[in-house]
């Protein structure tokens, strides 16, 4: 990675938000299928040593992706994402939830929404979510955003691969 791409992860607390800035030294195509194709999210997705598992998706507004993160021990924690909004290639959103082995979510979530744009062939993403529950927030934050760094590292790695670079 080039150290001049950018990476910034702040939290807005009283804003109950998290925004994420992240440049890849990748393609738009390929970082947008790596962001909503389930094979390519359950190779990234899950922070080392953990692994992901999609049981179904259906990336369309109304749509929804139902996955696993799982420990090396074999639990599974599972979440429910339903598309709300898709603008190909520049934008999509989603409202996530943890989630029983069935599917039901446990509310409150999260409303995630991600904008991508290319200059010179190097692909900035920009993710904003609101957490509805400030307790959730709370409870999960510090493991969040050392997780999500880490699985935008494994992000970054993949592209490296897939663009041959």
């Amino acid at each position: 990675m080039s150290s001049t791409l950018a990476f910034d992860f702040t939290v807005d607390k009283a804003a109950r938000t998290v925004h994420i800035t992240r440049e890849f030294d990748a393609d738009l195509s390929l970082v947008w299928e790596a962001f909503t194709q389930a094979d390519l999210l359950d190779q990234w997705l899950p922070p080392h040593p953990m692994r992901a598992k999609t049981k179904y998706q259906d990336f369309c507004v109304g749509g929804k992706r139902f996955y696993a993160m799982i420990s090396p021990a074999g639990e599974e924690r599972w979440a429910l994402q339903e598309y709300t909004a898709i603008t190909p290639k520049t934008n999509f959103q989603f409202y996530n939830a943890f989630a029983d082995p069935e599917g039901n979510p446990e509310l409150p979530g999260s409303a995630w929404d991600h904008t991508f744009s290319e200059q010179n062939g190097t692909t900035t993403v920009r993710i904003s979510i609101y957490n509805e529950s400030f307790e959730r927030m709370e409870r999960i934050l510090e493991g969040f955003t050392t997780g999500m760094k880490l699985s935008l590292r494994n992000l970054e790695n993949l592209l490296a691969a897939l663009s041959g670079r």
